[in-house]
C-alpha cells in the first residue's frame, strides 16, 4: 500500500463576498459567450496556447489522480485530411442509415450533414482519449477509476481554456471513432472520447438562434 503524503493547502485564495460576486458575474459573462462554430479559419494557431490550455485541463479532479487522458494534438494537413475522410464515412452511414428520425428531425435547425469541411480547416484538431489503465515501465496495468466522468471534466475545462485564450470549438463525435485510434497512433485501451475541433471562427461566420436554459430549470436550492 502507498504509503500517504500531504502537504499545507498554499494555493487557494479566498477573496471578500463583493469580490466574489464580481468575479462570478464576470466569468458568467465571459462563458455566456461561447458558441460552438463549424466554420474556421485557417490561420495559424500558436501551439504555445494549445500547450497551455491542455495543461489545464490536465488539473481536472480524476479518479484517485491517476489522470486517465491523452491529448492527441494534429496539425499536420495530411493526418487532418485522413481523418476527415474517416468521419465523413461514419457520418454517412450515421445520415443514411443508423440515426432514428427523431434524431434527424431534432438535428434539422443546426443544417448539419455529413460533410465536415472544418476537419481540415481548422489549425488544430485534439483527439481526446480516455485510458481504462496504465501501463508502467514495465508493462504492468495501473487501473483508472471513474474514467468517464474525469475526462469529461478535463475535456469541460480545455473547452473552457481555449475560449479564455479567444479561440473557437467545436466537440465533433462521429460514431464509432475506433478510426482515431489508428489514424493518431493511440493503443487500443484507449478509447476516443471526442475530437475537439479548435482555431479562429471564420470570417463572417454565423451561428444557430438559439438560447441557454434558465436558472430556474437547471438547479434547485434546498
Amino acid at each position: 500500500m502507498t504509503e500517504s503524503s500531504f502537504v499545507p493547502l498554499n494555493t487557494y485564495t479566498e477573496y471578500p463576498e463583493s469580490e466574489m460576486k464580481r468575479r462570478a458575474e464576470e466569468f458568467y459573462e465571459l462563458i455566456r459567450k461561447r458558441r460552438t462554430v463549424r466554420e474556421f479559419s485557417t490561420r495559424p494557431v500558436p501551439r504555445q496556447v494549445i500547450e497551455k490550455c491542455i495543461l489545464s485541463a490536465g488539473t481536472a479532479p480524476n479518479g484517485a489522480n491517476k489522470q486517465p487522458w491523452h491529448f492527441a494534438v494534429i496539425s499536420d494537413p495530411n493526418i487532418k485530411k485522413k481523418i476527415r475522410v474517416a468521419a465523413e464515412e461514419e457520418e454517412h452511414e450515421f445520415y443514411n442509415r443508423r440515426a432514428p428520425e427523431d434524431w434527424l428531425e431534432d438535428l434539422k435547425p443546426f443544417e448539419t450533414d455529413e460533410h465536415k469541411p472544418f476537419l481540415e480547416e481548422a489549425p488544430y484538431l485534439i483527439g481526446i482519449f480516455a485510458q481504462s489503465f496504465h501501463l508502467d515501465k514495465d508493462g504492468n496495468k495501473e487501473k483508472h477509476y471513474y474514467v468517464k466522468e474525469s475526462v469529461g471534466i478535463a475535456t469541460g475545462m480545455l473547452i473552457t481554456a481555449l475560449h479564455n485564450a479567444g479561440l473557437a470549438t467545436l466537440t465533433h463525435t462521429p460514431s464509432p471513432m475506433g478510426f482515431l485510434n489508428q489514424i493518431m497512433q493511440r493503443p487500443d485501451h484507449e478509447k476516443p472520447f471526442l475530437l475537439l475541433v479548435v482555431g479562429y471562427p471564420a470570417d463572417g461566420v454565423k451561428v444557430p438562434d438559439i438560447t441557454k436554459k434558465p436558472l430556474d430549470e437547471i438547479a434547485s436550492f434546498l
